[in-house]
């Protein structure tokens, strides 16, 4: 599968993030390293202040790893029925959420303790995802339609590489 890249240019220095990560997903020969290549990189691409990995772990979402100002939930398990990251796996769409404390989907108890005031979460694997990928800010109350693709490629291309090493459906 082919994904536009979701910078103007090649001379954004975004779109360059992102062409190193989809070589090194091609070549990736295990989870670990697939996380490992969005953990490094995806921050930067998004210009976020935060992102996250999160496995469909049995009913449960697992933020297997992440990359922040502060953190977040890094080991952590809550059902995929009480957060954003299930939402978005259960529902194969991607939530967008410029105000968390506007939004239902998001349980705010938890979000208080953090410096996350807006995300994208996209679903990884084409039939049934098994991961999904977020992007976070701190203070960003309009997201942009680029910065929405750019978590949608990285998901993407991360759903090619699991699939590709036997781990996704």
């Amino acid at each position: 599968m082919t994904y536009q890249l979701p910078f103007e240019s090649e001379s954004d220095p975004r779109w360059k993030l992102l062409e190193v990560a989809r070589l090194r997903l091609d070549t990736a020969g295990s989870q670990a390293e697939v996380i490992e290549i969005v953990r490094g990189c995806a921050r930067n691409v998004v210009s976020a202040d935060g992102v996250t990995f999160v496995l469909r772990d049995h009913g449960h979402c697992h933020y297997v790893e992440e990359d922040a100002i502060g953190p977040l939930w890094k080991g952590q398990k809550f059902p995929m029925t009480s957060c954003i990251s299930g939402w978005a796996m259960m529902n194969r769409k991607t939530a967008v959420v410029p105000d968390i404390f506007q939004d239902d989907r998001i349980p705010h108890e938890v979000y208080r303790k953090t410096f996350v005031r807006s995300l994208v979460m996209a679903p990884v694997g084409f039939d049934t995802p098994v991961a999904a990928i977020g992007a976070y800010w701190s203070d960003k109350p309009l997201i942009s339609p680029r910065e929405i693709a750019a978590v949608e490629t990285i998901a993407g291309l991360v759903g090619e590489a699991l699939r590709r090493t036997s781990l996704a459906a």
